[in-house]
This record gives structure tokens, sequence and C-alpha cells, in this order.
């Protein structure tokens, strides 16, 4: 018995070892269980007999497929629609009036969501873009990076069961931009063109991705250590302009980190190079999430955790879009299940 768990122990330890060389995962001692529920699928898909068997094809160093399976297993893809809301709101009602008044003339802005899993993210803001009528006339560039190949095609597709639209979309969304494909919902053409996905490492340099205005990396660098969030951030930093923004998730922070990003005050999340740079945060005059949603419709549940780019520009006022009709059918509100 007591071998049996020294085993497992060396185990964990070459296979933590592993996905954390690869992806800055740092998997704790309470995470062996993970190995038995995550990675028994991948030994049976490669035929071999369990754990041990797996780990000893690993270490062998030849297979760099089954390594990225290993990785692609072990890390966390947690998304939902408007996670969390809070970060939405102050895209909404801070960061966008801000870079469409400093950067008028160009017309332009450049927007990365660096840990983009199956897109909810990144097509929550281009819904927030697409229904502001402000935007007409601007270019959007909206980039969306993941380790994992498996969900950044997921992503590309746009396809979302009724589980996943039900977690945070606010129904008016769900009808204005998706269309019901059996026991799916797939996002509108128009928005998946709006936005890019890509993979990438954040553990390896990143600076062919160009410069951003605003960086969504949130829920991801908890899962790192100190020194992999320092190097990370400061990489961020170097992409940005003194007023980029960038949003993490409620349980991260900047501050004991890095002085590269200092706090937003009054904006929870919110950190950019020089916080003066963006002004008295006055907003706009209508939210364009609580002008979609209106009065009464359903919230985002509240939450903390986790090719090339291309232009998007938005079409003219009364432009058409060419949407499939919407069948009819009425998704019912999201339970107290989807809220935790």
């Amino acid at each position: 018995m007591e071998e049996d768990r020294d085993d497992t122990r060396r185990e964990f330890d070459f296979l933590s070892g592993l996905v954390r060389k690869r992806s800055g995962l740092v998997l704790s001692n309470d995470k062996t269980y993970l190995l038995e529920s995550r990675l028994t699928p991948i030994a049976r898909k490669n035929n071999l007999g369990g754990i041990s068997e797996l780990v000893s094809a690993l270490r062998m160093g030849s297979n760099e497929a089954l390594a990225a399976d290993v990785t692609e297993a072990m890390t966390t893809n947690e998304s939902f629609f408007f996670r969390d809301k809070t970060p939405f709101d102050i895209f909404s009602d801070r960061i966008l009036p801000h870079m469409m008044k400093t950067r008028a003339g160009q017309r332009k802005l450049r927007v990365w969501s660096a840990a983009a899993s199956t897109g909810q993210e990144i097509y929550s803001l281009a819904m927030l873009i697409d229904n502001n009528p402000a935007t007409t006339g601007w270019a959007f560039d909206l980039l969306g990076t993941d380790l994992s190949r498996e969900v950044l095609e997921r992503a590309r597709q746009g396809m979302y069961t009724q589980f996943e639209v039900q977690r945070g979309l606010p129904i008016q969304l769900l009808m204005k931009y998706f269309t019901q494909v059996g026991e799916t919902w797939q996002i509108d053409a128009k928005i998946r063109r709006m936005a890019q996905f890509k993979e990438n490492n954040l553990l390896e340099p990143l600076s062919h991705l160009g410069r951003f205005d605003i960086i969504f990396c949130r829920n991801v660098l908890i899962y790192f250590d100190q020194p992999t969030k320092k190097m990370i951030l400061e990489r961020m930093a170097d992409m940005m302009p003194d007023d980029g923004c960038l949003l993490l998730g409620a349980a991260e922070t900047v501050v004991g980190i890095t002085d590269a990003f200092k706090p937003v005050p009054g904006a929870r999340g919110l950190y950019a190079r020089k916080p003066e740079a963006l002004g008295d945060g006055a907003a706009p005059a209508a939210a364009p999430l609580k002008a979609a949603v209106g009065a009464g419709a359903p919230a985002a549940p509240a939450g903390a955790g986790m090719g090339s780019t291309g232009l998007a520009s938005r079409p003219a006022t009364g432009a058409t879009t060419g949407t499939a009709p919407r069948p009819s059918f009425t998704p019912t509100r999201p339970t107290s299940t989807f809220n935790r």
C-alpha cells in the first residue's frame, strides 16, 4: 500500500512538472485526484493500460502529441458569457468612451482576450461593440488566444449548448445574435467575423501578437506562480500604450507582483500603465449592455475565478447582415444552479 502511494506521488510529480513546464499551470498536491479523472481517457485513446503506462510513454520524450494532449487535459477551460458582469460594465461605461475619444483620428481599437477558452468572453465584447451605435464606422481587431487547440476550434465555430447560453447571456442578446441549430445555438456569422482566434502560450514571448489597447487576462494568472505572473504582466505592459487597459479576474491583482501596471481607482479589476492617462472615467450616455438587456432582464451571474488577426468594421447604420430567421423558441430563465 505504501509502495503504491509512492508510485502515485512520483507519477503526480512528473506530470505536474510536465504541465508546469509547458503551460505554467501549478498543480497543488490536493489535485492528485485529477490524474485519474482527466488522464485515463487520454491513456485509453493511446492504447495505454493506465496512468503508469502513460507516464512511461511521456518519459521517453518522443511523443509531442501525447504531451500536448496531457497538458490540455489538465488545464481548466471554464468560461461563460459576461462572466462576472463588472468587467463588461467597465468596458462599456469607462474604457470604450475613453478609447473612442482619444483614438478618434484612427478609429481603430485592438482587444486581446488572452485566455479565450471556447470564446464566450471575446464574443461578449463583440456583442457589446455591435450593439453600441457609437461604434459605427470603427474597426475593431478582436483576438482570442488559448493554449488549447480543441477549445479554440469550438470558439471559431461559435456553437454553444443550451446550458452554455443560459450562463450569463441575457435573453435579448440570445434572440438577437444566435440561431438555434438542433439542440445547440450558434452565434451569428457577423459576430464570428469580428473575432479571430489563435493558439498561443503565455509562457512564450508575446511581442509577435502586436500591440493592444485593451487586454482581458481574467482568471488565468491565479494558476501561475509569482515569477510567472510577473513575467507575463511585464510582457503585456510592453505591448500597450500608457492608457492601455488590462482587466484581471476578481481574485487576481498586480499589487505586490509588478509595478508595470497600477490599479485604476474606482474600477475593480482594471489596471493601466498610467491610470492618470484614463482621465476622470466619465460614463457614456447609455451603457450598451444595459441598453441591450433593458430593465428587468436576467442579469449575468456574478463569478470569480478563471491564423492572423483581422479587422472587423462596424457597418453603417441600416446595413443588413443576412441573419437567418430566428426559430420560435423561448429559452428558460437561468436558475440558481447557473448563477453560482
